[in-house]
């Protein structure tokens, strides 16, 4: 016959027979399964949890940095001298002097979204 371990005769033994006598009690396989239940404990989900938190942390960490070091850099466009021009009707309007364009005798404020008539409105240079 062959040595076995501990562990495989108990197996053995749940296989072969219905009942099985384990220090002078009479047991069956649920009895003697529930006498061996697993004991939880805590270091799984705590390790999981830990790692979860370090690897969310990392990524956030790398995250910050990626977008800090990304830097475009616009080159100071050259807008000249601060003018405002006095409308007619008593309005102003602040500008530069490279923004303001004549074009066939009317003046006309060309920013990035719109194109303004300032035709009739004196021109002076304040710093504003």
């Amino acid at each position: 016959m062959y040595k076995i371990g501990r562990k495989w005769a108990r197996l053995v033994m749940l296989i072969s027979n219905e009942e099985l006598e384990i220090e002078g009690k009479k047991l069956t396989r649920l009895e003697l399964y529930r006498t061996n239940q697993k004991v939880f404990t805590w270091k799984g989900p705590f390790f999981f949890i830990l790692s979860c938190i370090i690897l969310a942390a990392g990524i956030l960490y790398f995250q910050q940095y990626w977008q800090k070091s990304i830097r475009i850099e616009v080159p100071e466009a050259d807008l000249g001298k601060k003018v405002v021009v006095q409308m007619p009707n008593g309005q102003e309007v602040f500008t530069y002097e490279k923004l303001i364009i004549k074009k066939d005798g009317k003046t006309y404020y060309k920013g990035e979204r719109n194109t303004i008539d300032l035709t009739g409105g004196t021109v002076s240079y304040k710093n504003w």
